[in-house]
């Protein structure tokens, strides 16, 4: 089967097919893989009593025993059902030998749902679960700005409080990457204002603090004014936090994509503030200052060459993951000296 698309995903997650083939849900926002598959196995246990329907097993033990997975999708349950299969933790192990068996017709009259990393395109699990017809791929990739922008409104809609347009700029900056992370973020933000109905500003800052702020807008911003010292002490943090480095590396593609056409209104004639205070949705007001400085040192033709740098290292990276971090770290830090470089000659 083909990879679901965002409509498609949602409707089978929220109600699963009886007749339901294997499922792979995988991607690099492993926060999305966890919620997905818990949400799935979920509905897919509704209506079934029997706690010895739902199974949970470790993708390593599979790899030292393949034969497992078989034996409990053909175990007959208890009491009736429909027994489910969760297997959890697939990243980096080789499952083939375990699964193959289960992807023939007829053999899986189980719900079987494998949680995977973020997976090759064309290679291993992938490549067998996308390339048949009785299998089911998932994807997961960090929340773009709607992603973000509906998981907002989820999680205030559910805490009964309303949320500032200055604030939801701000939240913007600091969520995304990793779903269950964000959605955390959010539900300590809606405790924290609940007495009051509404977040603002500030209560971001209290809550959220600074050290989402540095891995994302921070280190970002670090690169493109030409903090060199800044960007290292982040990248640091990076590596030690464990954070994703292609989804850094897609998050600054699309910080120079707005800027590119930031840029651009500049070179029409319209002042460097004018464009900044203009942007929808509106830049936070404590980055304003900083992005002021990279329209004065960036030009149109730079921006250009900084987007196909990012862009073919954000592709390198998931393509080589065990070198992600050192791609990316390597063109944030080049981008950090042009800037510095541009900006020490006045560059406008």
């Amino acid at each position: 089967m083909t990879l679901l698309k965002a409509g498609e995903i949602e409707r089978l997650i929220s109600n699963p097919p009886e007749n339901m083939g294997p499922v792979l849900i995988f991607g690099p926002d492993t926060g999305l893989v966890a919620e997905r598959a818990e949400k799935l196995v979920t509905n897919a246990s509704t209506g079934n009593e029997d706690p010895f329907s739902l199974v949970k097993l470790d993708a390593s033990g599979l790899v030292s025993d393949p034969n497992r997975l078989i034996d409990e999708v053909l175990t007959i349950p208890l009491f009736g059902g429909k027994r489910v299969i969760w297997v959890k933790d697939a990243s980096g192990k080789n499952l083939i030998p375990a699964v193959e068996a289960i992807l023939k017709p007829g053999n899986c009259p189980a719900t079987v749902v494998i949680e995977g990393g973020d997976l090759k395109k064309g290679t291993g699990l992938r490549k067998l679960f996308e390339t048949n017809k009785h299998a089911t791929a998932i994807p997961c990739y960090a929340d773009n700005d709607r992603g973000v922008d509906i998981l907002i409104d989820q999680e205030t809609r559910e805490a009964n409080v309303s949320i500032s347009r200055e604030a939801r700029t701000a939240l913007h900056a600091l969520l995304g990457a990793d779903r269950l992370a964000s959605r955390g973020e959010l539900k300590k933000l809606c405790l924290y204002a609940f007495k009051k109905g509404r977040i603002e500003t500030g209560d971001i800052e209290a809550i959220i603090g600074d050290a989402s702020a540095l891995e994302t807008s921070e280190l970002i911003d670090a690169a493109a004014t030409g903090d060199v010292a800044g960007l290292d002490h982040g990248l640091e943090r990076l590596t030690h936090a464990g954070s994703k480095a292609t989804i850094l590396a897609n998050q600054t593609l699309k910080h120079f994509q707005s800027l590119h056409r930031m840029r651009a209104d500049v070179d029409s004639g319209k002042s460097v503030r004018q464009v900044v205070e203009s942007q929808r949705p509106p830049i936070f007001f404590s980055r304003r200052p900083s992005i002021i400085r990279q329209l004065s040192v960036w030009s149109s033709k730079d921006t250009q060459k900084a987007m196909e740098l990012l862009s073919q290292a954000t592709s390198t990276s998931r393509r080589n993951d065990e070198l992600s971090v050192a791609i990316v770290s390597d063109v944030l830090l080049t981008l950090s000296r042009v800037a510095k470089s541009r900006s020490n000659r006045g560059h406008a």
